[in-house]
């Protein structure tokens, strides 16, 4: 839903101070407005079709990276450094048309794909192969794993070996109700992690059990210190992302030629203050956002990036329509709110999604009662908001599907891994 200058920050021009930068954060990060459109970003792992356990050699990979860029599609299309697939819609005016226009290009991106003998899998976490091989070498992966390697495995794991179903939707409204910026900003960080225990589907990574139903959210919240979490949610919005993000060390700081500096300990705050290695700008603001990766990440929108990619090659479009109509009907939106309040107090004081909630969520998925209770009444909210936004029989009907094979028991599609791998 993101375009390189989507954020609204200006591109380049004179240096910036620490008040600029953070009255520019305060500003375009939140767009308020009445909620109308509806975006979504879907990750894949490629894999061979005979034998999806069999590793695609990096040569083949690189191949069909290739023949897939060549495809004509209304979604940008861009690869993970390990090689997964990511379609990237434009925002759309409803949900009905994100879904119909990702799902023609995913059918066009598979016929692509089938003749070389490649297919893709909807998993969080690959489960057959780890490591895998880094496809990508550009100087932004080159600093991401160095960055990322200074805690330990999971970075890479997570640049190289997970795919998810990224969810994109307006702020909000610049006030106080159901569908205000600061009520949708706070039920993200709640029903993401009702989503995360749903949706979990990666209990297997490298041939092995983890011991977590999502493992991609396991990496998550085993990463840098500060790089992957959310900033409090006790504030206004605006104020501690702003904070959050001058506050978080830079990744790297970029060059004409050569490698990029990869500085240690380095915030963007205290780059504005010393104007080393060079001065800071705006462009370099807009870069360093790409560079956080939370749960919810305020682009102008909100895009909820903690749900793991799905089974089959449609099961995507639930997380997409239940998380849609939660957010954008507000009988659903105030359902949600109700149903997820109660969750505050397990989380404890600390951020998403190293509280105690979000881990819970990510080890246990629906068969913590709390979390259980909350996805019952979500869901149902879903499916009573679903027509009301335009959702066709079919969507409807594969929502209550997996409402009834997952949510009113309590497990998630990693419960069905588990049993194949048991």
């Amino acid at each position: 839903m993101t375009t390189p200058s989507s954020s609204g920050i200006p591109r380049g021009g004179p240096p910036l101070t620490e008040e600029e930068a953070e009255g520019l954060l305060r500003c375009i990060c939140f767009k308020t407005g009445p909620p109308r459109a509806v975006g979504a970003e879907l990750e894949w792992l490629v894999h061979e079709l005979r034998d999806p356990r069999r590793p695609v050699p990096p040569p083949r990979l690189a191949a069909a990276i290739d023949t897939v860029r060549a495809v004509p599609l209304v979604a940008a299309l861009t690869f993970e450094p390990g090689g997964q697939l990511e379609l990237s819609s434009p925002p759309a005016a409803s949900l009905m048309e994100c879904l119909d226009s990702l799902a023609a290009d995913l059918r066009a991106v598979r016929a692509a794909l089938a003749p070389l003998g490649l297919g893709l899998s909807g998993y969080g976490v690959d489960p057959w192969h780890a490591p895998r091989e880094r496809v990508l070498h550009e100087p932004r992966y080159d600093a991401m794993e160095l960055v990322l390697g200074r805690t330990g495995p999971s970075g890479r794991a997570m640049m190289c070996e997970s795919a998810s179903v990224q969810v994109c939707l307006d702020a909000g409204l610049d006030d106080d109700g159901p569908l205000g910026y600061r009520s949708r900003w706070r039920l993200a960080h709640l029903l993401g992690a009702v989503l995360v225990a749903a949706f979990a589907n990666s209990p297997v990574h490298g041939g092995r059990r983890t011991g977590w139903r999502s493992t991609r959210q396991a990496l998550w919240t085993d990463l840098d210190p500060t790089r992957a979490l959310a900033p409090s949610p006790d504030g206004e919005p605006r104020a501690e992302w702003a904070a959050h993000v001058l506050d978080t060390p830079v990744m790297c700081v970029r060059t004409p030629s050569g490698p990029w500096a990869v500085p240690e300990g380095l915030t963007f705050r205290d780059w504005l203050r010393s104007g080393a290695p060079r001065q800071a700008d705006a462009d370099d603001l807009h870069y360093h956002l790409t560079t956080l990766f939370p749960p919810v990440r305020p682009r102008g929108h909100l895009e909820l990036r903690m749900i793991d990619a799905q089974p089959g090659p449609d099961g995507w479009m639930v997380p997409v329509a239940v998380t849609t109509a939660l957010f954008e009907d507000p009988r659903a939106a105030a359902a949600a709110h109700q149903a997820v309040e109660p969750l505050a107090a397990l989380a404890g004081d600390g951020p998403a999604p190293r509280n105690a909630l979000w881990r819970t969520a990510a080890r246990d998925g629906l068969t913590d009662p709390a979390l259980h209770k909350a996805a019952l009444t979500v869901f149902e909210a879903a499916l009573d908001a679903l027509p009301r936004i335009g959702a066709t029989p079919d969507v409807l009907g594969a929502v209550a599907a997996f409402h009834a094979r997952y949510v009113v028991p309590g497990c998630c599609p990693a419960d069905e891994q588990l049993e194949v791998a048991s």
